[in-house]
């Protein structure tokens, strides 16, 4: 007997196996990038940026920005 009979495994055993394992692996991955679980930065824009967007797109007036942006800061 070899080996690879000793312990159970053929060939194709340790390469399901891994597979297995590679699988487990990607999908804890996926899910724990969908938490955020992974200490990676937050997207969400600040009220001043969004306010600022909106006042490039030329959504609001200079006047509206102004005001809007005194009491963002206030």
């Amino acid at each position: 007997m070899g080996n690879e009979h000793m312990y159970g495994f053929g060939s194709g055993g340790v390469l399901m196996g891994l597979l297995i394992i590679v699988i487990i692996v990607v999908v804890a991955y996926f899910i724990f990038k969908r938490r955020g679980a992974f200490g990676s930065t937050s997207t969400a824009e600040t009220p001043l940026e969004i306010l600022k967007k909106r006042y490039a797109k030329g959504e609001i007036s200079e006047e509206e920005y102004e005001k809007m942006k005194k009491n963002l800061l206030e």
